[in-house]
């Protein structure tokens, strides 16, 4: 992986050129969520390749606290917005002025508060895994924090936290970063902000998903946004499947 300064936060990215016999000349910045890194949300599920495949040029950062890029113990060091901003910086440093942005869970909230940020720099936005909690909830319960901080998964009967804390550990995941992260990430949108978001949308929600809230609700608040249900997948499978890259690609292809 490459690694950039942004604003004196170590981000590790990966820049994968398109494969295709196609190239669009356009690129897509992916933005992971909680515990995960690039390999195990984009690489592992195949979406570098299908992205790439299909022509796209693809850089797929790991979000400060997680992956390879620097860990930091402050709450504060993880608000959406200063995450959104390492994306923004991500791309000053790679010299792209314009791309699709897709996030997912956390990292749909992360790339949600980029697009009212910095509507100009965005040709689309691609939010996986969140729904209408981007308004009514605040990310994922303080608990994760707490499961994180555990002496060890034995101790933990609670299911949500049990699954968080055994896939923290099954990325190798730094436990006390992600704490911090859990505690500082946890920013909403109004429903006014979220009808400011002047860039095409795409939301896509697992119908099993029991995280996310509904993906329609949040569409019906974007003035041009769009909601794809992924049929039978929760919030853990419904990242990788083969619908839900299906229905990206259509959208992107519509634009």
């Amino acid at each position: 992986m490459q690694s950039f300064s942004s604003d004196g936060v170590r981000i590790a990215y990966v820049d994968l050129a398109p494969t295709g016999e196609t190239p669009k000349h356009e690129t897509i910045v992916l933005v992971h969520g909680f515990a995960s890194n690039h390999a195990v949300n984009w690489v592992n599920t195949q979406w570098t390749k299908t992205l790439t495949h299909a022509g796209y040029r693809v850089v797929a950062l790991d979000n400060r606290g997680h992956g390879q890029s620097e860990k930091l113990y402050e709450p504060a060091a993880y608000s959406s917005d200063v995450m959104a901003e390492d994306v923004r910086r991500l791309m000053d440093h790679l010299d792209i002025p314009r791309v699709a942005v897709m996030g997912y869970s956390m990292g749909a909230r992360i790339s949600a508060h980029l697009a009212l940020a910095h509507p100009r720099r965005l040709n689309a936005l691609l939010l996986g895994g969140l729904g209408i909690h981007l308004v009514e909830g605040v990310g994922l319960p303080l608990g994760i924090a707490d499961a994180m901080e555990a002496p060890s998964l034995d101790t933990l009967t609670d299911p949500m936290q049990r699954m968080f804390r055994a896939f923290a550990e099954q990325t190798g995941s730094d436990l006390k970063a992600l704490a911090a992260c859990i505690r500082g990430s946890r920013q909403t949108l109004s429903a006014e902000q979220v009808g400011q978001i002047a860039v095409p949308t795409l939301v896509s929600v697992g119908t099993t998903d029991a995280v996310s809230g509904s993906g329609p609700e949040l569409a019906k608040l974007i003035p041009d946004a769009e909601s794809f249900a992924i049929q039978g997948r929760d919030h853990n499978l419904a990242v990788g499947d083969k619908s839900h890259k299906q229905a990206v690609l259509a959208f992107l292809a519509r634009l």
